[in-house]
Parts: structure tokens; sequence; C-alpha cells
């Protein structure tokens, strides 16, 4: 995994020491000996991680450690540290003034890259979450991630339910929020039902569980995807380093021992749900980000590009499977004049409406996206010609048989459509992918120039069979 490191300590042999492991990792190394020469590196290379001494560094290096949380420009960057006093209250004053985990001397070498790899990795993967949201800034989204006031779903996860009370009671106590234990398949599935957790608290450190089948939960709450995005806080034995480093390279977001101070915790565990609702409020941009790439805002529907694309997977469908189907083309009849009598507010509301009875018409498997200002495409798999004119028929009397709502002062407006149809068929109509895509489009045009120059409020039909 690559990525750049910067290794502040003002003791040489420390220095020395951590950038050969770095190194012989593949990682990029800076290395300063203050937090002052560490902030002008960083002004000019942002690095992805750093690895402090706050033993020797004192005052100075919580500052320096809180400084960076508060930048908008440093706030991601991950905080080891690699020098503290062996004491809870040392410990929690690192972790509070920023740094992610604290790693005591002597420094267990597998402990450490794991540590390393795992903060990486999470770093990397909320900057892969960012990236895609990128398009959100330009779609008009909100630049800061409002804090997400609904509580959080935590659940210890335990052998033994019994065991798990005490973990439930802190967790309780600190975060003010309900947890649940979960013991055993029965409780684990009705867990599931009841919605899909933020955070698991895996006691890995009762005596009941043995190292093999605690590596395997683990890895199965990765993979399951009701689970693979939850935040895990695996709890190990005291010393169990060589383990804690396992859990962490197979997925857990966090590894604590059992000796661990209550505090600390708690500590950990609201860092892990605070990542993880800032991360979902991200998949939730995304997700609205592509919605947006692909969705006409007034009604709806698909929009051109995205029907452009789905046309393209259905002709080549159609050319593997030898079905037919269909393109619908439909346009209002002199929807301009709508605009123009009643006003643009009015010909949104007619489009609306058509939209939500173009959509209540589909079966599954077909998609109906608005292509133009009142020109709407529908498409149809597997459909031949005698059900397409049928659907034709079907469209045109949805859109005229019942009037649309204009607003208020005004009446029920009666709206016609012209539909245009286009049936491809492999058998009857050999050609290229692209080829019959164009050649399908340019028949459903033809056809419903056809429809208007008969009257409107007509179906006409072309299809290669003709």
């Amino acid at each position: 995994m690559s990525g750049r490191i910067l290794i502040i300590d003002p003791v040489a042999t420390n220095r020395i020491v951590l950038k050969v492991k770095m190194i012989a990792a593949q990682y990029v190394v800076d290395t300063c000996t203050s937090c002052a020469e560490a902030l002008d590196v960083i002004s000019k290379t942002l690095p992805d991680l750093v690895l402090i001494n706050l033993l020797d560094q004192a005052e100075d290096g919580f500052a320096f450690c809180r400084r960076l949380r508060e930048s908008r420009a440093t706030r991601d960057i991950a905080i080891v540290s690699t020098g503290v006093a062996e004491t809870a209250k040392a410990r929690f004053r690192a972790l509070d003034a920023g740094a992610d985990d604290v790693l005591p001397r002597p420094i267990n070498d597998a402990m450490l890259l794991s540590r390393v790899r795992n903060l990486l990795r999470r770093r990397n993967a909320s900057h892969d979450l960012a990236q895609r949201d990128g398009a959100g800034h330009a779609l008009g989204f909100e630049e800061d991630l409002a804090p997400r006031l609904t509580p959080a779903k935590v659940s210890v996860v335990c052998y033994n339910a019994v065991v798990g009370i005490p973990l439930m009671n802190t967790l309780q106590d600190g975060l003010h929020q309900s947890v649940q234990i979960v013991s055993g398949a029965r409780q684990f599935v009705s867990m599931l039902e009841r919605g899909t957790p933020d955070v698991l608290v895996v006691h890995g450190a009762d005596g009941l569980i043995e190292q093999t089948a605690l590596l395997q939960m683990v890895c199965d709450f990765r993979t399951r995807s009701q689970t693979r995005h939850a935040a895990q806080l695996v709890i190990v034995p005291e010393g169990a380093e060589d383990l804690a480093a396992m859990v962490l390279d197979l997925g857990a977001s966090d590894v604590i021992f059992a000796n661990m101070p209550e505090e600390e915790f708690v500590l950990r565990t609201r860092r892990l749900i605070q990542a993880k609702m800032t991360e979902d409020q991200l998949r939730d941009r995304v997700r609205r980000g592509l919605q947006a790439a692909v969705t006409d805002p007034l009604t709806g529907l698909f929009n051109r590009r995205y029907a452009e694309v789905q046309l393209q997977r259905l002709s080549k469908q159609s050319s593997k499977t030898g079905q037919p189907y269909t393109v619908v083309m439909l346009d209002l009849d002199h929807f301009k004049s709508i605009n123009d009598r009643f006003g643009h507010a009015a010909g949104d509301l007619v489009l609306v409406e058509l939209a939500k009875r173009l959509q209540s018409a589909m079966h599954d498997g077909d998609f109906v996206a608005r292509i133009g200002g009142e020109e709407f495409l529908i498409a149809l798999p597997d459909t031949d010609i005698t059900a397409a004119e049928m659907t034709g028929e079907r469209l045109r009397k949805l859109i005229g048989g019942t009037p649309f709502n204009i607003g208020k002062g005004h009446d029920p407006l009666t709206v016609t459509a012209s539909v245009g149809i286009a049936v491809h068929s492999e058998k009857l109509d050999r050609a290229t992918d692209d080829t019959a895509l164009g050649h399908v489009f340019e028949r459903a045009d033809a056809a419903l120039y056809s429809a208007k120059s008969a009257g409107r409020d007509a179906v006409s039909v072309w299809s290669s069979a003709a």
C-alpha cells in the first residue's frame, strides 16, 4: 500500500529506526525533529500519516495534533503516537488531542505496520468517497457535512451474553444511548432484521472464543452485505499484539486490549460512530449525485443520456437472444400553446403528471425517459409488433382520456399525444448493435412524424417487417 509518512521525533535513533522500517514497507518517508519543522514540511507536501513521539515533544506535540485536526487541509491525516508513557492518563491525552492510536515503546513491529496499513486503508476509502462526491458541489449539495443527530446502532457481539453486560453498561453510560448484546446465530439474524448496525464491538477476550474463530468472525462481518460498512472494534486479550495485528489486517476498524480503561474504550467507540456517520452521509451524497446525473430534475424520469446507454444494452441483448424490442417515441400535441396560454408552471404540472401516468403503465424491465421538452421515450424489451401497437394505443388513451390538473384557477385540461413506434427484430433486420440502435431511433422518430401528420392524437407503427 503506497503512502507518504512523516516521522516527528527529536531523538535521531528513533527517527532512523522508524524510517528504515517504513521504507522497507515501501512507504515514502519524510523526517523532522520538531513540530515547528513538521508544519513547514506539511505546508509543502501533505503526508498521509504522521508518526509522532509525543513523550519527548511534551505539550508542543499535543497542540500540534489538535492543530492538524482543526484544519480543513490536514484534519484527515492519520496520527499515531509512538512515544507516550504507558499510563491511562497519558494515552487518553494523546487520543483526546487527535491521535488515532498510541503505540508505547518498545514498539511491536507487527502492530506498528498493521496499524499503519489499517489507518491508510481507512483514509483511502474515505478519500475515494469524497472524490466521488466531488460533483456534489456542482449539483448544489452542501459543502460541509452536517452532523447527524440520529443515535447509532451499537451492538456488543460475544459468545456469552453475561460476559457482554459490563461492556454494554460502559458504552450506554459513556455514549448516552442504547446498546444491544448479540450472542449466538439467532440473535445475530434478529439484529440484522432490526436494521444494519453502525458499530460492532466484538468481544474476543472472554476466553470463550478461539483465535481462529475470532478472525473468521472479523472476515465474515467485513464481507456480509449487511455489515461490510459497519465499524468493527475488536477486543483481544492483554498482550496479544500479534493477534491484534492480524485483526486489523483482516478489516477491523480498531482493536483494543482487554485491560483498556473504560474512558478510552468509550472514546474509541465514539470516534468510530462519528467516522461511520460521516461515511454514510458521503455515500448518500454520492448516490444522490449519481441519480441526478441520470435523472430529469422536473419529472424524476431518466434523462436522454441514461436512455441511450440503456438502449445500447437492450440492443446488444436483443442481438444475443434474437428477441425483438420496441422503442416508443411520445410527444405531447400543441404543448407550446399550454405554456403560452397558462404559463410554464401549468406546463410543468402536465409534464409531471404525464411522467406519473407513464410510470404507472410500465411493466418490469420497461423503462421510460424524458428526452426533450415534451418528448418521451419508452423502451419495451421482448415486445413484438402486435404487442407494441397495443401498448401505443393504451398510452394514447391513458394521456387523452383523463384531463390534467394545471393549477388553481384553471379547469382541468385535456391533453393529447402522438405516438411513434419502431420494432427491431434481429431475424428480419440484420445489423450491428450500433447500426440497429440508430435505425430503430430513426424509425421511431419517423413513425412519430407520421402520427403528427395524420392529425395528432394518433399511433403510428414502423417496423422492420414492413
